[in-house]
């Protein structure tokens, strides 16, 4: 969800910045301070913004500055446990408006302001990130090696409970070099002569938790609505 506005201070100025900047040779220095870098512009901004948006409520989550044709877009990211509504959006969009027409931080370039709430892309980095994950699968890098994929069940400041599928093995299968006693089964747990034929059971799952420190850039999964009864079924930490 965005709002876009356009902001008001700079646009009055920008045919005289156009004429009295030459394309090259010693006019450039004095255009690059009067234009800070996007770092520099995105870290000047969410200092001017991240008090008025936490008194409203929510969090900062990032700012951007890029260029947009003549003019620069500006897009600031917030956040809250409950998400963030259409109606949120267009009234931190005005507060936001306000506080960059305030202010010198955008020089005399015109600028598009557009805010809005973080996509499914963004990474979960932050314990509010993961808390706001609960119930979403996820992917995430582990800081010793591999990766970790499963669900979200339980989020706090200092660690992630996930759900992951367990790997099953037969106890029996390939032991010893003989034959297996009866039909082999990709899903069996043991090895005897006890058959489980005909019983259908779902992947195992077990629950392990993660400190925050042992988890890299996690992202949320992509899901689409199970097709059949048969798939609404399965363990909520087995991926469609």
């Amino acid at each position: 969800m965005s709002v876009e506005s356009r902001g008001g201070r700079a646009q009055g100025r920008r045919g005289r910045q156009e004429e009295a900047a030459p394309p090259r040779g010693p006019a450039r220095p004095p255009r690059d301070t009067a234009r800070p870098s996007r770092d520099e512009a995105a870290a000047a901004l969410s200092r001017l913004l991240a008090p008025a948006v936490a008194e409203a409520g929510y969090d900062l989550e990032e700012v951007d500055v890029r260029p947009a044709g003549r003019r620069r877009l500006v897009r600031v990211v917030v956040d809250a446990d409950g998400g963030i509504s259409l109606d949120d959006i267009a009234r931190l969009s005005e507060t936001t408006s306000e506080l960059l027409d305030g202010s010198d931080l955008m020089g005399t370039s015109p600028y598009v302001l557009e805010v809005t709430s973080p996509g499914v892309d963004r990474p979960l980095t932050e314990p509010r990130h993961w808390r706001r994950a609960v119930g979403r699968l996820i992917v995430a890098p582990l800081t010793e090696g591999g990766q970790i994929e499963g669900r979200v069940v339980a989020a706090d400041d200092e660690a992630v409970e996930i759900e992951v599928v367990q790997k099953r093995r037969g106890k029996g299968a390939g032991a010893g070099g003989g034959k297996a006693a009866g039909p082999r089964s990709s899903a069996g747990g043991s090895g005897g002569s006890s058959s489980s034929k005909g019983k259908t059971t779902g992947p195992e799952t077990v629950r392990r938790r993660f400190g925050l420190g042992e988890l890299g850039r996690g992202r949320v999964q992509v899901e689409f609505a199970p097709s059949s009864p048969a798939e609404e079924s399965r363990s909520p930490a087995q991926p469609d």
